[in-house]
């Protein structure tokens, strides 16, 4: 079984010294208590819960599956007993408002947490892993009623979210669905279709199952600006439920029709929902439920990107320890363990690629995550306009980037582990194999990386004529500016300052070409994407090696760890970079050699 130890010291790393959480968690209004020592326990505590709980249920969740029977769903063996330890641990409500019962620690510690569940038991983390979103969503969105009915519920755990937005017949283009709602004589609606792909919308874990529905009313405008948002629980609640006996209230309209048979996160329960005249409430404006979907959406955008550092994480840890103890032949220097029969492999430098792949991916992932989150919190409890406005347009511009590119990386990431076991990868009992299985979903849903490539380049950067990604380079270039005199950093500013003024350059150019030829943002959208995720991380492990630098520059007693970060930062400058100068060459070919080919000859030398 894949073992797994929480990177605490990394964390405090990224917290602590690069970016002084301390100082942060000081400045948000209602993070008092938030202190180093309460922080230091939460993380232990998370560490412990995920390795002991969580990860002890991960090889056998994705053996066993879920079960569908008339219409419920049992999760694996084990799941239901680690979720209520998870509700009684206080962790569904740690970042949420204490108005609703939550405790109001900042976002960002959370995410810390989510990490550690991702690492550990991705499947089970996604039972849990929506209601945030759908809190976000109603405490942004919703009537006063409706907070008072759902979000405590959700706040504490008793109750879980889903995001019900997918139909047979569309993908991402929601315009495109059927599902209607009827208003009724009460004042609600009527709701009648069929979603599909919704994570965690049925199981046995909490007593009762919000689904937030996208739907549209007989009036609605076509396409997208004719979509509704509605809330439709599981059970209908009243003030008088649960009863004596613990019925959670009258059935709803709202069934599971069948369980997808996937390629991976076997132990979550991905569902076709069927909802036939089930009973649902508005929430927003009618219209405009795309918009309060979107509360939701960026939540789990996020998320998704964590999922691919959690998953990065734990392929790394396992394929160093097999390669540490692996004997294969030996080094091309010489015997290093003459007393062995042959060295172990992680002698070898193309084992040693895979491994620091695979370690630069996730320290920078958890750098790129814990940055992000940071603006979380200043955009949900800052008090500064201009600060706020600033962490708003960050958020915005780095969601498509974390989303994706986390998920690219983190899928290469977990096939480099499986390519560290050899053949042993390959085999079931060594996990390593799950860990890609269930990292390929990850570069699919909540918007595949071509979306999030559209959104990035046409939406943010695009859209705002550039102004959002002005507000990151700017930022880039006051680092280097700071540094430029350092010969010790050096090595990583010089081509730090290249790359940010190319990525305004690079920006500029595609902005003309589509002037013409709006074909040429599609083209350019996924390389682009990828350009900015190279070129977001340079920065952070440029950050990272100043820190470093200043810790050895004083005695300590952890000069190893600053070395290795120091390592790993020249590793990722000199082999993983640039791969820019490629995305580069890509993007800038345009769309003619992809467009230039019809359809129909696409097809040429086979029949269809």
């Amino acid at each position: 079984m894949p073992d797994y130890q929480a990177p605490l010291r990394d964390l405090r790393f990224v917290m602590d010294e690069m970016l002084d959480y301390p100082a942060h968690y000081a400045r948000l209004p209602g993070a008092d208590e938030a202190s180093p020592d309460a922080v230091s326990a939460i993380l232990e505590e998370g560490a412990r819960f995920a390795r002991e709980v969580l990860l002890p249920l991960n090889q056998s969740g994705d053996r066993e599956g879920c079960l569908l029977e008339g219409g419920e769903v049992k999760a694996p063996k084990g799941f239901k007993e680690a979720y209520a330890q998870y509700v009684e641990g206080g962790w569904p409500s740690l970042a949420a408002d204490p108005a609703h019962g939550g405790q109001g620690l900042p976002h960002s510690l959370a995410m810390v947490l989510n990490e550690m569940i991702c690492s550990t038991n991705l499947a089970w983390g996604m039972y849990p892993g929506l209601s945030h979103g759908a809190a976000d969503a109603l405490r942004h969105h919703g009537t006063e009623e409706q907070q008072a009915t759902y979000l405590t519920k959700l706040v504490e755990g008793t109750w879980t979210g889903t995001m019900c937005l997918t139909e047979p017949h569309c993908g991402t283009d929601l315009g495109l669905i059927k599902t209607r709602a009827v208003p009724t004589d009460g004042g609600g609606f009527e709701i009648t279709g069929t979603k599909i792909f919704i994570s965690a919308g049925e199981h046995d874990l909490a007593e009762n199952i919000v689904h937030l529905v996208l739907a549209k009313l007989p009036d609605a405008p076509e396409g997208s600006k004719g979509i509704s948002l509605f809330v439709v629980p599981k059970y209908l609640p009243n003030e008088h439920l649960p009863d004596a006996d613990g019925n959670p209230g009258e059935r709803n309209g709202v069934v599971c029709g069948s369980l997808e048979h996937k390629m991976g996160i076997h132990g979550n329960a991905t569902c076709v929902m069927n909802f036939d005249s089930a009973k649902g409430f508005l929430v927003g404006a009618p219209n405009k439920g795309l918009a309060c979907m979107f509360t939701m959406m960026n939540a789990a955008r996020i998320g998704v990107g964590i999922q691919g550092l959690g998953l990065t994480e734990a392929s790394f840890q396992n394929a160093l320890a097999y390669a540490r103890d692996r004997l294969q032949m030996r080094a091309l220097s010489g015997a290093t363990a003459p007393e062995k029969a042959a060295d172990p492999i992680i002698v070898h430098p193309d084992v040693r690629r895979m491994l620091l792949t695979q370690k630069a991916f996730a320290e920078g992932g958890r750098m790129l995550t814990l940055y992000t989150a940071q603006m979380i919190d200043i955009v949900e409890h800052g008090t500064d306009a201009a600060e706020k406005a600033r962490a708003e347009t960050l958020l915005g511009l780095l969601t498509p980037i974390v989303k994706a590119f986390l998920t690219e990386v983190g899928f290469e990431a977990t096939n480099e582990g499986v390519q560290v076991f050899g053949g042993h990868g390959f085999i079931q009992e060594w996990g390593m194999e799950q860990l890609v299985r269930d990292a390929r979903i990850t570069r699919l849903y909540e918007g595949t990386t071509g979306i999030q490539a559209l959104d990035l380049l046409g939406r943010k950067v695009l859209m705002s004529q550039g102004e959002s990604l002005k507000v990151f380079t700017r930022e880039i270039h006051k680092f280097c500016q700071a540094e430029e005199g350092s010969s010790e950093l050096a090595e990583f500013v010089r081509p730090l300052v290249k790359l940010n003024q190319e990525w305004g350059e690079l920006t500029m150019a595609i902005g003309m070409k589509a002037m013409a030829d709006r074909e040429e943002v599609g083209a350019a959208s996924v390389d682009y994407l990828m350009y900015a995720g190279y070129v977001t991380l340079a920065y952070l492990f440029a950050r990272a090696a100043r820190q470093a630098r200043m810790a050895l520059a004083e005695s300590n007693d952890d000069a190893a760890f600053y070395r290795a970060k120091l390592d790993t930062a020249r590793f990722y400058f000199q082999r993983l970079l640039p791969r820019t100068r490629a995305h580069q060459a890509a993007l800038e070919a345009g769309a003619e050699p992809l467009m230039a080919i019809s359809a129909e000859d696409l097809g040429l030398g086979f029949e269809i």
